[in-house]
């Protein structure tokens, strides 16, 4: 049983990653990733509310009506993501006003989505907890990669601080969503490739 619940957390890290091998969330993967500090916040509210809602989905699963699932569903995450957001706005406003809408399009990010049906309406609370946080995670992995990526070859800093020498020429095109894609995409091409997925697979 341990062995099957750590799968459940360390799969979509690697093996099923669900931006580099689901493709799913790649959207705000992109948008968000200029600034590290701005993907740290994105991907600690995104794990948040995956998890707590494959939870309260998981919890309630035997009580919901087939035909009105999807609207509960959609329920219970936009009722996390406003009280993510109101957090964000009196705890962390600047960081809150750069992420602009995309905490709030959290409720129609397919990853989340995605979790509740394919895996929280079948499974007990805790293992569908898990399955949320293990996805979020992924999806947070990916984000920090990118964003850290962009943010020091972009700017010779991380976090505000100084990394590269100040002789070292920024790179303004990765500040750019050219710079977002072809990072993302060599992300992506790198963990398919070491996973072993072909593009007819």
């Amino acid at each position: 049983m341990a062995t099957k619940l750590k799968k459940i957390v360390l799969d979509p890290l690697s093996e099923n990653n669900p931006v580099t091998i689901q493709i799913l969330g790649v959207c705000s993967a992109l948008a968000v990733t200029v600034k590290l500090q701005t993907a740290l916040v994105m991907a600690i509210s995104l794990t948040t509310v995956t998890a707590f809602s494959n939870l309260a989905i998981s919890l309630l699963r035997n009580t919901i009506p087939s035909k009105i699932r999807m609207i509960v569903e959609m329920v219970v995450v936009s009722v996390l993501v406003i009280l993510a957001d109101q957090l964000l706005r009196a705890f962390l406003y600047d960081v809150s006003r750069q992420l602009s809408v995309f905490v709030g399009l959290i409720i129609t990010n397919c990853i989340v989505m995605g979790r509740l049906e394919a895996f929280a309406l079948s499974n007990p609370p805790w293992p569908s907890f898990l399955d949320g946080l293990g996805n979020g995670l992924g999806y947070s992995s990916v984000l920090i990669v990118v964003a850290a990526v962009r943010e020091l070859l972009g700017t010779g800093a991380l976090l505000g601080f100084r990394v590269l020498p100040e002789s070292y020429p920024t790179n303004g095109l990765l500040l750019l969503a050219p710079g977002a894609f072809m990072v993302l995409g060599l992300l992506i091409w790198t963990q398919r490739t070491l996973a072993g997925i072909r593009k007819d697979d």
